[in-house]
């Protein structure tokens, strides 16, 4: 657990029944280097703005002294034992008193000067405000894979999953109202919580504002793994967003499937040549696994929309208009389709005395239907029980 406590170096700072407007929030982990003067440059751009504030240092289990340096400098530490860029941040969190918090590394690659722009942009309105430092790094300040391969993708792969509009969706300097925190529900502990808070940001409909910022080479050893937590946050942007994981793919194959098996028993040339069984199972399996992945998909739509409070406009749509019923008969028609033409293949077995047989396409597009409908009827029984949490 973390330990949210005032230290006794900044207790003094603020006359008694001040209300603290504004709550820097530092992560640190063996900063020893960086930390005194981050501190040191956050409290005089407070002093300078005439902005009363705070500033928080959330130690993440420093063994270089960190936090005795940080309190030395007037930081009100919280020691977060449990490691992670998000679990620091959790911790500082709990432990802000401000309306406002402005978010900063301890690294000094940020400008503290910025934070009277990062609350004037709250005071206009705005409940979130993420710099962009993606015209403005400093030689050095960033390595060349991170900047133009690893943030530019991540960033776009969160604008067209969430429509964010985000410019840089990793800056560490950022701000937001405090009182927007329950709404966020923040949770991830590693570095995807830069991506998690600005998800969140779009699902619950806040108002974002950004505008440029400096971003300068770093003091100290970087704690940053490029590919792990470049992962980190492309396995987050995935999970979140079921219709690009799940329901894209799977349609994509299923329709795919659909048009092999069609271009299979209609014996059309395709390439100069006519397809044949290979090709229709191929199709087949395309078709049988593209359902299950679709359902997979509308089962991960079903658990975040009832147990974890997410809106989807397209899924509530379709959940209105269909119900358990729907995907019964769905299920049933498909497979009952499959099931009348694997009698008309018996019916020609038994017509030939139970001799030689060669509807092999037929067959296969049989078992496929089949297996299909079975897949629909008791995936639409999963949806169902899902939905069972609904209180709407």
């Amino acid at each position: 657990m973390s330990t949210v406590e005032r230290t006794p170096a900044a207790l003094s700072e603020q006359p008694p029944g001040t209300r603290t407007r504004v709550s820097v929030v530092i992560p640190c982990l063996n900063e020893a280097e960086t930390i005194e003067e981050s501190v040191r440059r956050a409290r005089r751009a407070l002093d300078d703005a005439g902005l009363a504030g705070e500033v928080i240092v959330a130690d993440n289990g420093s063994d270089d002294g960190s936090s005795e340096l940080a309190e030395r400098a007037g930081a009100h530490v919280v020691h977060e034992p449990r490691r992670g860029y998000g679990s620091a941040y959790l911790a500082g969190f709990a432990a802000a008193q401000g309306d406002y918090i402005v978010m900063a590394d301890a690294d000094l690659t940020y400008d503290f000067g910025y934070i009277p722009r990062f609350v004037a942009e709250l005071d206009g309105g705005a409940e979130m405000v993420i710099g962009d430092r993606m015209d403005n790094i400093q030689p050095g300040a960033m390595p060349w894979l991170h900047r133009y391969v690893g943030n530019p993708i991540l960033t776009r792969t969160l604008n067209v999953f969430f429509r964010t509009g985000v410019k840089d969706a990793h800056c560490g300097m950022r701000a937001l109202r405090r009182d927007v925190l329950p709404r966020l529900d923040l949770r991830t502990t590693g570095m995807e919580f830069a991506s998690e808070m600005v998800i969140r940001a779009a699902k619950a409909n806040l108002e974002v504002s950004q505008f440029p910022i400096e971003y300068h080479p770093r003091g100290g050893e970087s704690k940053l793994s490029s590919f792990r937590d470049g992962w980190r946050h492309l396995r987050f942007l995935l999970v979140h967003s079921p219709t690009y994981l799940f329901i894209v793919p799977g349609a994509l194959m299923s329709l795919l499937g659909a048009v092999v098996a069609l271009t299979v028993l209609a014996q059309v040339d395709v390439l100069g040549r006519t397809w044949d069984l290979h090709a229709i199972i191929a199709g087949s399996l395309l078709m049988i696994v593209g359902v299950q992945v679709l359902a997979l998909g509308l089962c991960a739509h079903a658990y975040g929309t009832y147990f974890m409070g997410e809106r989807d406009p397209w899924f509530d749509r379709m959940r209105a208009r269909f119900r358990l019923e729907h995907g019964l008969l769905a299920g049933a028609a498909i497979g009952l389709a499959g099931t009348v033409i694997a009698g008309v293949i018996t019916g020609i077995w038994i017509d030939r005395g139970f001799g030689e047989l060669s509807e092999e396409r037929l067959a296969v597009l049989a078992a496929t239907l089949i297996i299909v409908g079975i897949q629909v009827f008791f995936s639409s029984f999963l949806l169902s029980i899902l939905g069972l949490r609904r209180r709407d």
